[in-house]
């Protein structure tokens, strides 16, 4: 229950976040500033959740290696993988605020 209401949450914000970086007019600079705040929190977003998601992946190798040591190899490189994932994705969120940025200028 837990996990769909996180995201539902989360597709909500993502949803007005989406709104306000579309919110700019061609020529107006008020709305641009706009337009770069949903950007800004928009990407604030994406790296706050690959935080916490590299941080959850690390408590859990950590504790996968404290509870069997010899398994170390198989979890450090799953955990590598799943880093590189998770890394991957935040910055693909970089690349559409910074796509967005530029094509409201």
């Amino acid at each position: 229950m837990r996990k769909i209401v996180l995201t539902t949450l989360t597709t909500l914000m993502l949803v007005s976040m989406a709104t306000v970086a579309f919110a700019a007019d061609g020529g107006v600079a008020g709305s641009f500033g706009l337009a770069a705040a949903g950007i800004a929190l928009g990407i604030g977003l994406a790296a706050t959740g690959g935080a916490c998601g590299q941080g959850a992946a690390i408590k859990a190798a950590c504790e996968g290696i404290a509870r069997n040591p010899d398994a170390s190899g198989k979890i450090s490189q799953s955990l590598i993988l799943g880093l590189a994932f998770i890394e991957s994705l935040v910055i693909y969120a970089l690349l559409v605020a910074l796509i967005l940025l530029f094509v409201k200028m």
